[in-house]
């Protein structure tokens, strides 16, 4: 396989990895603010990949979709042990209504009904034990493997783009 499939295949791994969280939101799992977020490293990949399809092997494209897919690991396993309770996520999307002693009844009914319905901390949907944002961990790290492969594959043929 040439570097430029290498780096096509971790691009279409990313858009693999979108389609399937947008058949979960079709098929009714809602998406909290960090699943939201765990998104966009996956579509600056997967923009990555299609350049590298239409232009070439880039160096710069093949360190980006790296950078991406890092990053997707990152926010991902964060995520992860958000719902695994390993620390606490964002306030505003993890159920936590802060300055209980303070409020009056009305700013209690008032902060809870502004509290968003889908919570970060909460797994939705898990298969073999692992969540979704766990599984999203998985997969990113492998295609930030295999980025970094076709990185170091390249710099080992000798030519730099």
């Amino acid at each position: 396989m040439t570097q430029r499939e290498l780096a096509m295949l971790a691009g279409a791994g990313s858009a693999a990895l979108l389609a399937a969280a947008l058949t979960f939101q079709a098929l009714g799992y809602a998406p909290c603010e960090l699943c939201l977020l765990q998104r966009w490293p996956h579509v600056v990949a997967a923009l990555s990949g299609l350049a590298i399809a239409v232009v070439g092997w880039r160096r710069s494209l093949v360190a980006l979709g790296l950078l991406a897919a890092l990053a997707a690991f990152g926010l991902a396993s964060y995520h992860a042990g958000v719902e695994l309770k390993l620390w606490a996520g964002p306030q505003h999307c993890s159920g936590g209504v802060s300055g209980l002693a303070n409020m009056s009844t009305q700013d209690l009914v008032t902060a809870l009904q502004a509290a968003p319905v889908v919570r970060c901390d909460q797994i939705a949907w898990s298969l073999f034990g692992i969540s979704m944002a766990g599984w999203n961990a998985i997969c990113s790290a492998m295609l930030a493997g295999i980025w970094a492969a076709c990185l170091r594959r390249r710099n080992r043929v000798g030519g730099l783009a």
